[in-house]
């Protein structure tokens, strides 16, 4: 009986504190929490952005370009990631291209693995794009490439032995956004 005595002395204080503020005064009806209504609150959802457009190697490209600096991954012989800035893209016979100079740990990085990774990021969203980077050692290529970044051709030139353009095989773009559900192509 004693257990039962303040077993209901207990609830009494605790129904008695629930109803009270932290300064000891009753809440009102409408500022009161109960427990159902706890149970259907939900955190805000973010206010959606413009809608992705449906994704393609033409787009992916004009994302790398538009947000003009983009971080290239690759990995060295002893597995030691290296991520570095690049602002070259371009399309050339279908493909999607990049640049470097054979001189360049980049270079020799992705000779021993193929494998790499590029991300940029917009302000709003953020590509990934990763597959193999194959060497390309046309001429029209090249030329190409330094055609579109004539500002390049003060260090490279599409005849000399520097000059490397690599294009994505087995690539995978990856769009994405808070606001959205991710958008994917293979190419």
């Amino acid at each position: 009986m004693k257990k039962s005595a303040i077993l209901g002395i207990m609830i009494s204080i605790l129904l008695l504190f629930s109803c009270q503020n932290g300064d000891g005064k009753e809440q009102t009806k409408e500022n009161s929490v109960k427990p159902a209504e706890v149970a259907t609150i939900s955190p805000a959802k973010p206010e959606k952005t413009e809608k992705m457009e449906e994704l393609t190697m033409q787009s992916v490209y004009e994302f790398i370009k538009q947000c003009r600096t983009y971080y290239l991954a690759t990995v060295e012989e002893n597995g030691q990631p290296r991520v570095r800035p690049f602002g070259t893209i371009d399309i050339f016979n279908g493909k999607l291209y990049i640049q470097t100079g054979k001189k360049k740990n980049v270079s020799k990085q992705l000779a021993a693995n193929p494998k790499a990774e590029l991300s940029c990021f917009d302000g709003k969203r953020w590509l990934r794009l990763s597959g193999e980077l194959i060497n390309d050692d046309s001429v029209e290529a090249k030329k190409h490439m330094l055609d579109n970044y004539p500002e390049l051709r003060r260090m490279y030139n599409e005849n000399d032995d520097n000059t490397q353009v690599l294009y994505f095989k087995n690539a995978t773009a990856v769009l994405s956004s808070f606001t959205e559900e991710p958008k994917t192509i293979k190419f």
